[in-house]
């Protein structure tokens, strides 16, 4: 018998590797962050995601926020360490998953070490 969590995981996550293959330099992450739409007050949205993929300037990772293109996010993992904002630059819907690339909207130095 298949677990529904894990099939939903895999689904997300499998999204979120065919929007990577458009960001050559980008590489496999896992990176819990807490995701919050930047606008008007009134409509200010957020939700605990994770980072799966990343390079320099970019984060890829699964929403379910209602995203559009060149949404504002505000970027923040539990420690502090990475807190910034991105811009939404690429939606892929893939099976009622929404897998999003977000560019940083300045420089964020060394939060993507390759080893």
């Amino acid at each position: 018998m298949s677990k529904p969590a894990a099939a939903t995981a895999l689904s997300r996550e499998n999204s979120t590797a065919k929007l990577a293959k458009f960001f050559p330099h980008a590489t496999p992450v896992r990176i819990p962050v807490r995701l919050t739409r930047l606008g008007d007050a009134t409509t200010t949205s957020s939700e605990s995601t994770v980072i799966e993929f990343g390079t320099p300037q970019e984060v890829l990772f699964a929403s379910t926020l209602p995203l559009e293109f060149a949404d504002r996010l505000r970027v923040r993992n539990s420690d502090g360490s990475l807190d910034t904002e991105a811009c939404v630059v690429a939606l892929q819907y893939h099976g009622g998953h929404t897998a999003v690339a977000a560019r940083f909207t300045r420089q964020v130095t060394n939060w993507i070490v390759k080893s």
